[in-house]
């Protein structure tokens, strides 16, 4: 069964809080990033061991095995993302299709296991990636490919929102 693609654009997650997962930007500090990302992925864990892991809510929602490999994933896009606005001058990050991605790569048919060791890796390297940016360097700049400019600071907390709001989806 295929799932319409989600095609809202979220930035708007840098300005209020999300009024589905309750995930506040605003009062979110660059400095608890790395520890949310890190207590976020251990947090699958448990989501992962459930019997019906790979068992769709409805036909328009991804099972919870699906949720986490695109966690798994967002962590390590952003990864490569804030390693592009560290080396290069406001870059323009390639465009990724997360529902193509669903598809492309299997998330419901992987095991849940191994969809779990591989985001706690990628979880702790991205958590280990934005605690390393020196204060100094939280300004510099990025694009997506739709115009959206960022900065470290801001991407960070855009990018958490992710996969907290996933968690709430499949914690219900």
């Amino acid at each position: 069964m295929t799932i319409t693609p989600d095609t809202k654009n979220w930035t708007w997650v840098l300005e209020r809080a999300c009024p589905d997962c309750g995930f506040d930007s605003t009062a979110t500090r660059y400095e608890d990033i790395s520890v949310m990302v890190r207590a976020n992925a251990e947090a699958w864990s448990p989501v992962l061991n459930r019997s019906d892991v790979a068992v769709r809510p409805d036909g328009q929602t991804w099972s919870a095995l699906e949720y986490a490999a695109h966690v798994r994933d967002v962590f390590h896009i952003f990864d490569v993302r804030l390693r592009l606005m560290l080396d290069e001058s406001d870059p323009v990050f390639p465009n990724w299709d997360q529902d193509e991605a669903a598809v492309t790569e299997r998330y419901n048919d992987q095991d849940p296991d191994a969809v779990g060791a591989g985001l706690l890796v990628a979880a702790g390297s991205v958590a280990d990636a934005f605690e390393a940016v020196a204060p100094d360097l939280r300004g510099r700049t990025g694009r997506r490919g739709d115009g959206a400019s960022f900065t470290v600071e801001s991407l960070a907390k855009y990018f958490v929102h992710d996969p907290v709001h996933h968690l709430h989806d499949v914690s219900g």
